[in-house]
């Protein structure tokens, strides 16, 4: 039994109340403040790291519920880079969380790969442990050609850091010739970030900011806040939210089919390389 994917986590009622909701337009990507994991723990009387547990095992059951619904890519905020400034205990019983979830990851990958689902880390990754760097970099390797479901994991993340790394990596590509100054567009910065742009954005626990997610890629994205805390999140939680995206969504946008779009490709594959060649990096 997989830990990332709860399996028999979905009534037969439940199950069909997701079929009548995908007879209407369900996002294509859904991204996740799980905030509240703390709150939890205080609400229950647990330790913190209790807390940070039972918001992962919310984690794996709300995978269940987005490959039911047919939602190809989830992203979820896990650690900001503002969270390094908590205690040195609950950071590395934070740090230590991952590594275990990893590396459990690694342990089940045939699993994985049979649900299909590709794993993206995203974040300033040098920020690391180097253990848990390298075993990052392994989990992205191990399951890049999966194409059911992209789960996306910001980790020591912040959206304006990912906006200055973006516009380092077009500066390089410039002065390699990979780009022409001309063809620097929206699109192409939005194209050069870790993430792409969710259609729908769900936070938990009563809080109605942003805390620096994303800050680029939501400026057509449907937003919904609930005051459950993340561990307490159910299924009908995330029903409510399709609803409101529903209601609330905008127009799909057009492809673009401009003349630049080639060398926009073309400079897209240089980026990817670099990727690999930086995940290569941290595991050798």
């Amino acid at each position: 039994m997989s830990l990332w994917i709860k399996e028999n986590c979905v009534s037969f009622f439940q199950l069909f109340c997701i079929k009548v909701i995908k007879t209407g337009r369900v996002p294509q990507h859904i991204a996740f403040i799980m905030d509240g994991n703390r709150r939890y723990a205080k609400k229950n009387s647990v330790d913190k790291s209790t807390g940070h547990h039972k918001g992962f095992d919310k984690l794996s059951e709300t995978l269940k519920w987005c490959l039911d619904l047919g939602i190809p890519e989830v992203t979820v905020y896990a650690f900001s880079i503002e969270n390094f400034k908590r205690s040195k205990e609950e950071v590395d019983a934070l740090m230590e969380l991952a590594r275990e979830k990893f590396q459990n990851l690694l342990d089940e990958i045939d699993q994985i790969d049979e649900w299909g689902v590709r794993v993206h880390v995203a974040g300033r990754l040098s920020l690391l442990p180097e253990h848990l760097r390298s075993l990052v970099s392994k989990v992205m390797l191990a399951t890049k050609d999966n194409n059911r479901l992209c789960l996306n994991i910001a980790y020591a993340y912040t959206g304006r850091d990912e906006i200055s790394r973006a516009a380092s990596r077009i500066i390089d590509g410039v002065k390699e010739n990979k780009i022409s100054p001309e063809n620097i567009d929206e699109e192409l910065i939005s194209q050069s970030l870790d993430l792409g742009e969710p259609e729908l954005l769900v936070r938990t626990s009563g809080e109605v900011r942003l805390s620096d997610f994303m800050l680029w890629q939501i400026s057509n994205t449907v937003l919904y806040f609930t005051d459950v805390l993340w561990p307490e999140f159910t299924i009908w939680n995330l029903l409510a939210a399709i609803i409101h995206f529903q209601r609330n969504a905008p127009p799909i946008k057009a492809e673009d089919t401009n003349e630049t779009a080639h060398e926009k490709k073309e400079f897209l594959k240089y980026l990817e390389q670099r990727r690999a060649q930086e995940l290569t990096k941290y595991i050798s």
